[in-house]
């Protein structure tokens, strides 16, 4: 082979004297045929991929840019000079003065280089040419590559030429050596273009808007394209506008078309398996008859007795299922994601691979290295060899890491969103019965907590083959160095890992039992946040505060716990090192005495063991990772394998005559349930009104879901001709304007937008809203009361045009005037529908006689169908139902004769029902089984509302100022920018500067310890020299493995120690800055909750102390630990070679401006994505509530493009994260890089000076270096991002508080107010500084045990008189007195506790029924049962089991409205004060339960003075006087007959409710 080169060449083609000497060069031969043929296969091998692009049909023309232009001419250019060292050779060989005489010819290669080089370059051409014609590429990177290889090869034939021409002192072929330094300038030109973007004004558009389109090669790997995001954040803190858009790969809507075309596929062979298992099961059973009470083979009549043992059975089944985790199509998840991303897999791991094998370069480099400076008969320039070496090995390792790592968190992210989507998807189409399993929160869950496990399992999920080969590989490697002593450290390192398991496992135990802690501390905060009004009235913080103090202590004890296990885990972690080189080094210098330890074995085996630490690390972490996502993995596919709703079973077929035809329909809630509905049929004519009417619980909403396909029905055939509007029985509000709400998705046409507007009464409710129909409304229609919500959902129905409506009781939710005006003008037979097909669930006994047929249910059988007369005659189950309903109206029953003028409507904000989260019909009707559930609403939610109307009742005001109140809720303050240092210096205050100084002492000694032990194993190397071919002497031996045992375990010890005292200190800052925000949030004034979101507040308790507890305390402790490691490194290196130092400098100045910019932007972009993750929650969380309307008005596929427009918005703040991350990440290496090469650069410079020992230590510290780097940015970006917690929860500190609760020089007398009578002196007050007034000066004397009434329309102050009684709100001027004494001068604990109020909203906490009548625990069990017996409970407390020690649930929901208002009345017959305050219930409290609410309040409290704030006029009739308030005045004040006599305000508002006489004698 050689000799044929030879020949080929003219010259040697290999001798190896040309390297052994201090100036080495390559033969010429290697140059003109290795070199020149590896760059060229290179291209040619690469171009058919260009080609076939090229022949691929005929591509779109692209014009020709400048850039393209120049790259074909240079081209040309190169192709000229192959041309003409062509020519030369031909004219040298063959032209006119060839010497004929001498017959020595050129060789070969002077024939065949210029004819490759030519043709090669042609093919560059077509190269270029089909990267242009290529859709949206704008460089090639094979290209590139090229390029860099031709440019490099030629390097070497570069130095031969000018080295040849120096020596010889001439240029002896100046042809060649002309055309060859043109042809290298050209290449180097063509190499610097190549590395350029070309963008044409196609791509150009999408560059705007994403410039990683149009990124180059090289920018794509060094993330440079970036960098405009980074200077940007860096110069001010970025917004959502500023974020870029994403590339259509990342869009949701790909990567879920994508992921779901497999799933499909995956899902039914799941499903197919799922059967054939089923089969088999019940096959099984058939052998085995007697395993349950279910056997088929049963005659009817035994089953029917039976019935009620099955039903037992089933549960048990049930339960069995549920624990069986094979009752649900399983394992296709893991093969759906990994055949959807299997591309994207493939490619992170082959860079995995490559990473992990260039890893076991560096040490072997080191080795050469350390060999290098031991023996001087090396040359030099092989030094500067290895440390170029170890430089081009980390980049090119850097460059792959960071590829690999790009892939892996952008295929989690696509795994999260394909999830999320799939999840999305799926609860719209999600059949009942799955619905049941799970509630609205697990939902969300799987999209939130489920999808992110998966979203962190999918970034690492490569170590899972990666780690074994790291750990196989390295110890393949240590035993080439240590032989069998390698063992040794490695069973030290296998015993590590069960300890750390097992203390793994215990913090886990801690960790749920704190969970639960955590979890009954939120439940506690929640209740009280939402019922923070009344604990205001009643004066009972202090109780409350007391609760969440004592479970927060526990908390505290297992915070310490975990964090001493944790400690000891470090400690482990920490020694493991120490104590594996020291088990390997001590084992191997003990064996034999011929073994002695050298710098190469040493250094190299510790850089092993280095790379040996990870895998071990991590294994154990990815392992419990795993388990993990298993949970999820199974969760998710009894989700999403779930049966769907039968989108066929109701038929839209429009030949039918009538409009709604049902046959023979049974229908239930679920396949195993008893059927709600038995044997329905209805046949309904187009264009009538139909009411459906019976008792509660008769199925009449079931019905209605019937006709929507949300029930469950073996045989039935319904036809619904046309499209549906649905209106539920609880209105379900988007949080969106109101006009959207009733717009729903459709067009605005302004016409009939305002007809509806004024049909359903929305008109004035406009007026007092802040921005009219432009209004926000919040989260679950909060700001609306529940008519005006109820009114909105009908608007909706009435604008979205269908053909048949569907109405759920939509008047039993507003006032009785605003009912009729609704029937009359949209439901009723002159309304807006009136040609439309209506079904009307109604209560409304008066509506009965306008509508075309009745349906009436009793126990889900129609019993009766027929007209108004016809029922009404036939005296069954209707005529009951009349006369039922009709007692109970009459007894608030209006006049007829009067009801004849127009009916002036009140908007009745007053109606606040701020309906219990808006479950849908499903969940409703499932709940509703024993009582009517009524809605629970939330106290706080009062004042905001009255705030509202009251500042805006005024004249409009000019629309700049109307904006500003368009929001009630301002948007939460997104930190920006830099966290003060104040911040820091507050949490190290908290933690105590003892605590702070001992912590950074000990880390610091740890520090030293193991810089220590390191020079010490530097030292010990050196002995190899010293005892060069001698015994090594036993007492140096044990001297040196003692002193190197002693730094290592006294290292972990400092470590133990700090870790420890970390701890205690973080604890005590957790409990100072919990306790410090519960006290003064407590003491804030109610104002603050009503324009604060209970979310808002929850969320500084659940996550921000949880940042607090947890986070802060983790990054602090790295981030001290990091900084000392990166000073160690470089002082290491600082002694070994003092020439590093210069380099110091700009190494440090390039670090920390890289880090300034990467930690703003990359800060920003994280607040970013967690303001715009919320939104796909609440969307999520909104969707499954108001699932039965989308579904009936069709709208699956607007809300799906909702989710994924919202789903996007969030992307783009991941998507920019991630690449920011890499974009730090692979600019720090490259630092690292540096400091590497640097190192090994100087050992090389002063290596007559150095010790092997040093060199190895400072390289090895060096190859570490860029890891420690890399943690020390992220941990200081981490803890600016934790510290930012302190920041909010001291926000909350810092906030104004009300008036001191007990003032211990003002406290009034014991027994006060004894009378009880009240002065109000000019009165004037107003909720806010800048708001108006609401009361404007009253003035009147209340007497002693006098009965007062306090009447007035919606607005005109009566709660808020109420309000200032209890100083909730403080005067503006004026004073109150009650029994002389001024209220203003007093604690408010002092005033509140000596007056009592029945709130308007029952409101209980979750506790024992004592805690809530009593949570002071002041009373004797005699006086709460006397309270009990007086409020008409003791009958229902005495018949549950635990008595007063029965746990009412959160918000009472396991009390009926009425036994929760009589709780409340207990409540205030135990405090017995003189003055009663009695805010009347507007809502809904039956007739039963008001009257003995009355009756109570007419005996016990005949001696006290009673102030009742009205709504319904016949319960003030018996007061001795009445007060008219309007708009913050008083009107009228005197006796009911006497106002009524003198015919104003107060006659005006009788003759409204129908009031004729008041013939009440006043008591």
């Amino acid at each position: 082979m050689s000799a044929a080169l030879d020949e080929y060449c003219g010259s040697t083609f290999w001798n190896a004297s040309y390297l052994d000497r201090a100036d080495p060069d390559l033969p010429l031969c290697v140059e003109q045929t290795v070199l020149v043929w590896v760059p060229l296969g290179f291209l040619w091998l690469s171009s058919p991929w260009h080609l076939a692009a090229l022949f691929r049909g005929t591509a779109p023309k692209r014009h020709l840019s400048r850039l393209y232009v120049s790259k074909q001419i240079l081209a040309g250019l190169l192709f000229l000079t192959a041309v003409a060292g062509l020519a030369v050779t031909l004219g040298e060989d063959f032209g006119p003065n060839t010497d004929s005489t001498t017959n020595v010819k050129n060789a070969v290669v002077f024939y065949t280089n210029p004819v490759l080089f030519a043709v090669s370059w042609i093919l560059v051409m077509v190269c270029h040419e089909s990267v242009r014609r290529t859709h949206m590429a704008v460089d090639s990177s094979s290209l590139f590559f090229f390029w860099m290889i031709q440019v490099v090869c030629e390097i070497f034939p570069f130095q031969t030429l000018l080295r040849k021409a120096l020596q010889e002192g001439e240029v002896s072929d100046l042809p060649r050596f002309c055309l060859f330094y043109i042809a290298y300038g050209l290449q180097l030109i063509s190499l610097v273009l190549s590395g350029i973007a070309d963008v044409t004004p196609e791509v150009e558009e999408v560059v705007k808007k994403n410039p990683e389109a149009g990124a180059a090669f090289v920018s794509r790997i060094t993330f440079n394209w970036f960098n405009s995001m980074v200077f940007k954040g860096f110069r001010k803190p970025l917004v959502q506008e500023d974020l870029w858009n994403l590339s259509d790969k990342d869009a949701t809507g790909h990567i879920y078309e994508g992921f779901d075309k497999v799933m499909t596929g995956e899902l039914s062979k799941a499903r197919h398996r799922f059967q054939k298992q089923l089969k088999k099961r019940k096959a099984k059973q058939k052998k085995d008859p007697h395993q349950n009470g279910l056997s088929k083979g049963v005659s009817q009549d035994v089953l029917v007795m039976e019935e009620k043992g099955a039903s037992k059975d089933k549960k048990k089944i049930k339960e069995k299922d549920k624990d069986d985790k094979k009752s649900h199509p399983n394992s296709y998840l893991i093969p759906s994601i990994t055949k959807a991303f299997a591309w994207m897999l493939i490619e992170s791991g082959f860079f995995k691979l490559l990473y992990d094998l260039l890893a076991f370069a560096s040490p072997q480099l080191l080795k050469a290295m350390i060999t290098f400076t031991q023996d001087k008969s090396i040359y030099t320039w092989q030094g500067y060899l290895y440390a170029i070496l170890l430089l081009l090995v980390a980049v090119v390792q850097s460059v792959f890491l960071q590829q690999y790592f790009q892939r892996c968190f952008v295929l989690g992210m696509k795994v999260r969103t394909a999830l999320m989507a799939a999840v999305y998807k799926k609860a719209l189409i999600v059949s009942n019965d799955t619905r049941q399993e799970s509630t609205v929160g697990e939902t969300v869950n799987l999209m939130s907590a489920d999808a992110q496990r998966f979203n962190d399992v999918t970034n690492f999920i490569h170590l899972l083959w990666s780690c074994p080969l790291q750990i196989a590989l390295s110890i393949f490697f240590l035993w080439q160095e240590m032989g069998p002593s390698v063992l040794a450290g490695l069973g030290v390192m296998v015993l590590m890992a069960p300890i750390n398991a097992l203390l793994a496992i215990k913090s886990r135990d801690l960790q749920t039992e704190n969970m639960k802690l955590k979890d009954k501390r939120m439940k506690i905060m929640n209740e009280m946040l939402n019922g923070i009004k009344v604990l205001k009235l009643y004066a009972w913080e202090p109780s409350f505060e007391a609760q969440i103090h004592a479970i927060r202590e526990k908390e505290l004890v297992l915070m310490k716990k975990i964090a001493y296990y944790s400690s000891v885990s470090t400690f482990i972690f920490s020694t493991a090192p120490a104590l594996v080189s020291l088990a390997t080094f001590a084992v191997f210098v003990s064996v034999s005495s011929e073994n002695i330890l050298d710098a190469e074995k040493a250094f190299t085996s510790i850089s092993l063991f280095n790379i040996l630490r990870f895998p071990l690390a991590m294994l154990p972490m990815l392992i419990a990772g795993m388990v993990q996502t298993t949970v999820s993995k199974n969760r998710l596919e009894k989700f999403l394998g779930g049966e769907d709703l039968d989108s066929n079973a109701v038929h839209s077929d429009l030949s039918f005559s009538s409009a709604i035809t049902v046959s023979e329909g049974t229908f239930s809630w679920g396949k195993e349930t008893d059927p709600t509905l038995k044997n329905v049929s209805l046949d309904i004519k187009p264009g009538k009104l139909v009411a459906v009417v019976g008792a509660v619980g008769a199925g009449k909403s079931s019905l209605l879901s019937a006709l929507l396909g949300e029930m469950h029905s073996s045989k039935a055939s319904i036809n619904v001709k046309g499209s549906v509007a649905y209106v539920p029985q609880q209105a379900w509000i988007q949080n969106a304007t109101l006009r959207d709400n009733i717009l729903f998705g459709s067009e605005l046409d302004e016409g009939k937008y305002q007809h509806v507007l004024d049909a359903c009464a929305l008109k004035p409710d406009l007026e007092q809203l802040p921005g009219g129909d432009q209004t926000e409304i919040g989260e679950k229609g909060i700001n609306l009361s529940g008519g005006q919500k109820q009114r909105v959902s009908l608007a909706r129905a009435a604008y979205n045009n269908a053909d048949t409506y569907l109405l759920d009781d939509p008047l039993s939710a507003v006032d009785s005037h605003v009912a009729k005006h609704l029937f009359e003008q949209v439901v009723g037979p002159n309304g807006l529908l009136k040609d439309k097909t209506r079904i009307l669930v109604t209560h409304g006994v008066s509506f009965l006689p306008h509508v075309d047929e009745i349906v009436v249910l009793v126990d889900g059988l129609v019993t009766e169908v027929g007209s108004y007369e016809s029922l009404k005659a036939s005296g069954e189950a209707f005529s009951e139902f009349l006369f039922t309903y009709a007692k109970e109206n009459n007894k608030s029953s209006k006049d007829d004769s009067t009801e004849t003028e127009e009916v002036d409507i009140i908007p009745e904000a007053q109606d606040l029902q701020a309906d219990s989260p808006p479950e849908d019909v499903v969940s409703v009707t499932l709940k509703r089984d024993n009582s009517l559930r009524h809605s629970q609403r939330h106290a706080q939610r009062n004042g905001s509302l009255r705030l509202r109307t009251n500042s805006s009742v005024k004249a409009k005001r000019p629309s700049d100022e109307a904006k500003k109140g368009q929001r009630l809720i301002e948007k939460e303050a997104m930190e920006t920018g830099t966290v003060k240092w104040s911040v820091y210096l507050q949490y190290l205050r908290s933690m105590g500067w003892w605590y702070t100084s001992i912590v950074f002492l000990m880390y610091f000694i740890q520090n030293v310890a193991f810089i220590g032990s390191n020079l010490w194993l530097s030292d010990w190397t050196n002995d190899s020299l010293e005892y060069f071919n001698q015994t090594y002497p036993g007492s140096v031996r044990d001297m040196r493995v003692g002193v190197f045992g002693a730094l290592g375990v006294a290292q972990g010890i400092f470590i133990f120690l700090g870790t420890l005292l970390m701890a205690d200190g973080a604890v005590s800052a957790s409990r100072i800055l919990h306790s410090r925000l519960l006290s003064n949030v407590l003491r804030v004034p109610m104002m603050f909750f009503d324009t604060t979101p209970s979310g808002r507040v929850v969320n500084r308790f659940a996550k921000d102390m949880f940042t607090v507890d947890e986070m802060i305390p983790m990054s602090f402790r790295s981030w001290v630990m990091c900084l000392l490691g990166v000073i160690g490194t470089l002082f290491v290196i600082c002694l070994a070679t003092p020439l590093f130092i210069a380099v110091i400098v700009p190494l440090a100045v390039v670090y920390y401006f890289v880090q300034r910019f990467y930690v703003a932007t990359s800060r920003q972009l994280r607040r970013l994505d967690s303001v715009s993750r919320s939104p796909i929650y609440s969307h999520f969380g909104e969707t499954v509530a108001g699932l039965s309307v989308i579904r009936a008005y069709r709208h699956q596929d607007r809300f799906l493009k909702h989710n994924e427009a919202t789903m996007d918005e969030n992307l783009k703040s991941v998507y920019p994260w991630i690449v920011s991350n890499r974009w730090l990440a692979i600019r720090l290496e490259f630092l690292g890089n540096l400091v590497v090469f640097f190192s090994a650069l100087f050992a090389v410079v002063s290596r007559d000076s150095l010790s092997s020992g040093l060199v190895g230590l400072s390289i090895s510290y060096a190859l570490n270096v860029t890891q420690t780097l890399n943690w020390l940015v992220r941990m200081t970006s981490e803890l600016e991002t934790n510290i930012v917690a302190v920041e909010r929860v001291s926000e909350y500190t810092e906030i104004e508080n009300e008036a001191d609760w007990i003032r211990p020089d003002q406290r009034p007398e014991k027994g006060w107010p004894k009378t009880g009578k009240i002065r109000l002196e000019n009165y004037k007050v107003r909720y806010r500084p800048e708001l108006d007034l609401v009361l404007h000066g009253i003035t009147c004397d209340i007497d002693s045990t006098e009965k007062i009434g306090i009447v007035g329309r919606t607005g005109a102050g009566k709660s808020s008189l109420t309000n200032c009684l209890f100083r909730i709100i403080e005067a503006a001027e004026g004073r109150i007195l009650i029994d002389g004494v001024d209220i203003a001068t007093i604690g408010l604990h002092d005033l509140r506790n000596r007056l009592t109020i029945i709130p308007q909203d029952p409101v209980l906490f979750s506790g024992s029924l004592r805690m809530n009548l009593d949570p002071f625990e002041k009373f004797s069990d005699e006086e709460l049962w006397s309270a009990l017996e007086l409020s008409h409970l003791k009958e229902f407390a005495h018949g549950l089991p635990e008595g007063l020690l029965y746990e009412v649930s959160e918000g009472g929901e396991n009390l009926s409205v009425g036994q929760r208002q009589l709780l409340c009345l207990a409540r205030a017959l135990l405090r017995k004060s003189r003055i009663l305050i009695l805010d009347e219930a507007t809502a809904a409290v039956d007739l039963e339960t008001d009257d003995l609410i009355q009756t109570t309040i007419r005996k016990e409290f005949a001696d006290c003075t009673v102030l009742t704030i009205a709504h319904r006029l016949n319960t003030i009739l018996d007061s001795s006087r009445v007060m008219v308030l309007d708009a913050g005045k008083i009107v009228e004040f005197d006796s009911p007959s006497a106002l009524f006599r003198k015919q104003g305000h107060f006659f005006s508002m009788a003759k409204d409710a129908g009031i004729n006489s008041v013939d009440y004698s006043v008591l």
